[in-house]
């Protein structure tokens, strides 16, 4: 049985995913309802503590999963995707 995708594609693959992710991500947990109002030039909508590292190891995680989910329903059959290869080749 031959792989329907290359390493190169699933990396890609993987990455969109990622920023996918990394979008939904990124608000969760922001709440500026008890935030003061910056005196030092801040920006007024910048969180006071944005939990980034948290934030790229939970995207790392979901978009492993998300991705091995896309993987099987490739390698499966039930989402193929097309031959972008010229023909005679």
């Amino acid at each position: 049985m031959s792989m329907p995708i290359g390493p190169i594609t699933m990396i890609a693959i993987y990455i969109v995913c990622w920023w996918t992710v990394l979008f939904a991500v990124l608000p969760i947990g922001m709440n500026q309802q008890d935030q003061e109002r910056p005196t030092d030039g801040a920006q007024w909508g910048a969180p006071a503590n944005p939990n980034l590292k948290k934030k790229f190891i939970t995207t790392t995680w979901v978009s492993a999963l998300i991705w091995l989910l896309v993987m099987v329903l490739v390698f499966i059959g039930w989402m193929p995707l097309p031959d972008l290869a010229p023909p005679g080749g």
